[in-house]
């Protein structure tokens, strides 16, 4: 029996002109939003590769609220990759409390190293040489090459991907950036990507707030463990009193800690095995 093919490529014709249809018109929703609500960042402000790196890895899990008064002392503090990397890794833990997710300062503080060091304190342009530097992953990699060089390349961060899944994957559960990416491709203003990243995030972000977090249709969303009584919580208390107290012991913490010591001495030793601490005659000190 001959199969009958009609209904099937009209579905798909149907499909590639819905798609057309919202590849016109999303430029210009995003634009139009983007003019009357941009939101004023001070990593925004400048085409300094050091300072938007800063601003993206303090962005990765953080409220934008909570990383803006850090950003600006943190470059203040250290101004260069070559301050950074010079500093003492304590001096820059101590000014990130409050962000969370200390590992982040951690491969910060070695990615200054290694550009002092490999590229003379100067972040390389190309995506493929800052990805070779450690705490530079793709999606950074993309974002810094967009904000500070303005090279036209597609990348997907939490913001991004509502304005996709809302405009293109509204019937749709379990969409993967997968799909998604290519759709960032053809849609990205290649002229000025820069600023078209900075509006598709604006716009999405109002989507999130409007359209009950369109990211909950990703097969990637992860709902986030509230920080109080977790892990998180008790290895950043004891990078606290290690921060206020150097040399401090196992014992000391113990009392310092009080009804929070619980996974203490396997906590200790995975800082230290991650490169946070120092453990010397029995006493703990920032790396």
């Amino acid at each position: 029996m001959k199969k009958d093919t009609a209904g099937t490529e009209e579905l798909k014709t149907a499909s590639r002109c819905q798609l057309s249809i919202v590849h016109c018109q999303l430029p210009s929703l995003v634009y139009d939003y983007y003019r009357t609500h941009a939101r004023s960042l001070p990593w925004r402000e400048t085409y300094d590769p050091y300072a938007i790196l800063v601003s993206e890895i303090m962005l990765q899990q953080t409220q934008v609220d909570r990383v803006r008064d850090k950003y600006v002392a943190f470059l203040q503090a250290f101004p260069d990759f070559a301050a950074l990397g010079n500093a003492a890794l304590a001096d820059v833990l101590a000014l990130w409390q409050g962000l969370g997710y200390n590992r982040r300062a951690v491969a910060l503080h070695n990615c200054a190293k290694a550009v002092v060091q490999r590229h003379g304190g100067t972040l390389p342009v190309s995506v493929e040489e800052m990805e070779a530097l450690p705490g530079i992953g793709p999606y950074t990699a993309r974002a810094v090459a967009a904000f500070a060089f303005g090279i036209a390349t597609p990348f997907i961060e939490t913001n991004i991907r509502s304005v996709y899944i809302h405009h293109y994957f509204q019937d749709r559960a379990g969409v993967k950036d997968s799909e998604i990416m290519p759709l960032v491709a053809q849609t990205l203003d290649a002229a000025n990507p820069r600023e078209w990243y900075y509006a598709l995030m604006d716009y999405g972000a109002m989507l999130k707030r409007t359209h009950g977090n369109p990211n909950r249709k990703s097969v990637h969303h992860v709902r986030q463990a509230p920080f109080r009584g977790s892990n998180r919580e008790r290895r950043s208390m004891i990078l606290k009193a290690v921060l206020a107290q150097p040399g401090v012991s196992e014992a000391e913490l113990e009392e310092l800690l009080r009804g929070k010591t619980e996974r203490l001495h396997e906590n200790l030793q995975a800082l230290e095995q991650e490169g946070f601490i120092r453990r010397e005659l029995g006493r703990y000190f920032i790396q």
